[in-house]
């Protein structure tokens, strides 16, 4: 029986340890056939240990995106492992301390700009870098968490997902001549590496426990990565510049 991305190469960021989003889309990515490149940011060698426990370990490459020499070897650098690149998923967010869980109206630029270089401005770049590679029928998926409103102690994190989400619907109409689609899938919270520097993060996920309409389990990642599988492949070939949730239901809740 056939997958639903055999044949496809894809490259996925954001891979930091088995609990993380991105690590739930590699895993399931293979399972439907794809053949997968990851990336990673310092420490090289934990991305490279968590590849291990893949069902089939892939290549890890190096991938800093405020590195401008990085980014323009990106596709030389991928294309000595695969030859194209099918689809791109980007999990990449970080905000220095300054920047969110402490007083927002005080954080200095040099923080607040950090966070939206390395979470919003990375998805244009990591499409521009990956572009040569990309042929028509190509799909990027970034991992969001609904920014149509404020969450405690999300600060700029929050203002850098809200201005992912204009990125994504910009970068749909630039590259949607040529036959890339792009889009988001906003997650419910889950208890990610990433989560232990949201410092409210143990409220916000009562509060999806508490009204999800299909439930919400913060430790189960394989239902957020389903659906960025499902935007990979080639179900959805007129959908781009939208923001799929992968919540339990939790944004459609009032009071």
């Amino acid at each position: 029986m056939s997958g639903l991305l055999d044949g496809k190469c894809v490259l996925i960021t954001g891979v930091i340890n088995h609990a993380s989003i991105a690590f739930g889309v590699a895993q399931r990515a293979q399972h439907e056939g794809a053949r997968i490149v990851l990336t990673g940011h310092g420490r090289l060698h934990m991305v490279e240990h968590v590849a291990q426990r893949l069902p089939n370990p892939p290549p890890v490459i190096e991938l800093d995106v405020t590195d401008a020499a990085q980014l323009a070897s990106l596709a030389e650098r991928t294309r000595e492992f695969v030859p194209r690149v099918d689809g791109v998923v980007h999990s990449i967010a970080w905000a220095p301390p300054g920047a969110i869980g402490a007083d927002f109206v005080a954080a200095n630029w040099d923080d607040a700009a950090r966070t939206l270089q390395v979470s919003t401005w990375s998805l244009p770049a990591l499409a521009h870098a990956l572009s040569p590679l990309m042929p028509p029928g190509s799909a990027i998926v970034g991992i969001d968490f609904d920014a149509s409103v404020a969450w405690p102690g999300y600060d700029w994190m929050g203002v850098a997902k809200a201005g992912l989400e204009g990125a994504a619907r910009y970068l749909a109409c630039a590259l949607g001549p040529r036959g890339i689609r792009v889009n988001l899938v906003a997650s419910g919270p889950l208890r990610t590496a990433a989560a232990r520097g949201e410092p409210r993060f143990d409220e916000i996920a009562a509060a999806w426990q508490a009204r999800a309409p299909l439930g919400w389990d913060t430790a189960d990642t394989g239902k957020v990565a389903r659906t960025c599988v499902a935007l990979l492949s080639d179900w959805l070939p007129a959908t781009t510049g939208e923001i799929v949730h992968a919540d339990g239901g939790f944004h459609v809740t009032g009071l």
